[in-house]
């Protein structure tokens, strides 16, 4: 032993994790158009739909430096790519129509469900750009 003093080296802090996905949607939606904004948004609040693996990689395009949704890429093959049942391809078909303001079947509200019908009212109200009209239960 030469009589050296090894000062211990503190180990490299670890990577910090990565933010959620629906909170690096929303920093790249702040970017966007109020159509793409409240798309985004409709998508985080729902959930169900964004959780699933084959939507995700379908519509959203992430690595290291970015995320952003691919609604054109979406729009091509979603019908034919996933697996939807009648509210899911509703609420995705409104979804679609909020980012990308176009002719929409709306007959599709039907389907939707209470939770869904709030979620894209909330949706186009945002699209209108109101955030004073109340979209909820009546009491």
């Amino acid at each position: 032993m030469s009589g050296q003093i090894t000062t211990p080296t503190a180990a490299p802090d670890p990577e910090p994790a990565p933010s959620p996905l629906s909170d690096r949607l929303t920093m790249w939606a702040r970017t966007r158009d109020i159509g793409e904004r409240a798309a985004v948004a409709a998508l985080i609040e729902e959930g169900d739909v964004l959780a699933r693996g084959d939507v995700r990689q379908l519509l959203v395009v992430e690595n290291g430096a970015f995320v952003f949704c691919d609604w054109a890429r979406f729009e091509a093959r979603y019908r034919c790519a996933l697996v939807l049942d009648e509210g899911e391809d509703a609420f995705l078909t409104l979804v679609l129509a909020t980012a990308f303001p176009r002719l929409v079947p709306l007959w599709k509200v039907e389907v939707l469900g209470d939770r869904r019908l709030g979620i894209v009212l909330r949706a186009l109200a945002c699209l209108g750009g109101s955030t004073a009209i109340a979209v909820g239960t009546r009491s």
